[in-house]
């Protein structure tokens, strides 16, 4: 069989849009490294220049998606500057719940079993992971000190329980068990101001 050539500027990169585009089709069962060679249109061996085995590169489209997550939310932070902090953290949600919806198979790789329960996560994963949280500490306590959360609580605290929240309400929209998408954002809104009663 003939083995195909190298033509790619940034084969890693195309490597790993394409292995998120077959995951985002069929799942991550339908992924394999021969599959993934084949979409891409190279060699069955050039993957393995990149990515060890199949888990290393679940990894790192796990942290592409965090990459990914992150910018969203640094913009989304960014265009809420001149609302109040309810309104802020409003968006912030939608804009979180959203890339989850839009990036399911992604986001069960970034949070799901498939690699933490395993205990299979690669060490730069796992800190843009802990780094990820961070952000999210980081804006909580920003709006804690606009007493949008009571200063009573440890930040670290709210930030967990928000968190928890809005990963819980993703993980519903996901799994189809809130499957009417008129209803997405008025559970969203809902959701932000719940969790702003309970914490002040």
């Amino acid at each position: 069989m003939t083995t195909k050539p190298y033509h790619h500027g940034d084969l890693r990169q195309t490597l790993l849009l394409t292995a998120t585009d077959i995951i985002a089709e069929g799942g991550i069962e339908s992924l394999s490294i021969r599959k993934l060679a084949e979409r891409a249109e190279v060699s069955r061996t050039a993957p393995y220049h990149h990515f060890k085995d199949k888990n290393a590169l679940l990894c790192a489209i796990a942290e592409q998606g965090f990459l990914n997550q992150n910018q969203l939310v640094e913009q989304a932070v960014l265009e809420t500057q001149a609302l109040s902090p309810q309104q802020a953290f409003e968006h912030y949600v939608l804009v979180y719940i959203n890339f989850a919806e839009q990036n399911q198979q992604t986001y069960d790789l970034m949070y799901g079993r498939d690699i933490w329960k395993t205990g299979n996560a690669s060490e730069s994963l796992q800190k843009i992971a802990y780094n990820s949280f961070q952000v999210w500490l980081k804006w909580i306590e920003q709006l804690q000190n606009q007493k949008l959360f009571d200063q009573q609580l440890p930040t670290l605290r709210i930030a967990q329980a928000t968190w928890a929240s809005l990963h819980g309400l993703c993980r519903l929209f996901i799994d189809g068990i809130y499957i009417n998408r008129e209803d997405f954002e008025a559970i969203a809104k809902t959701t932000v101001q719940l969790l702003i009663n309970q914490h002040r």
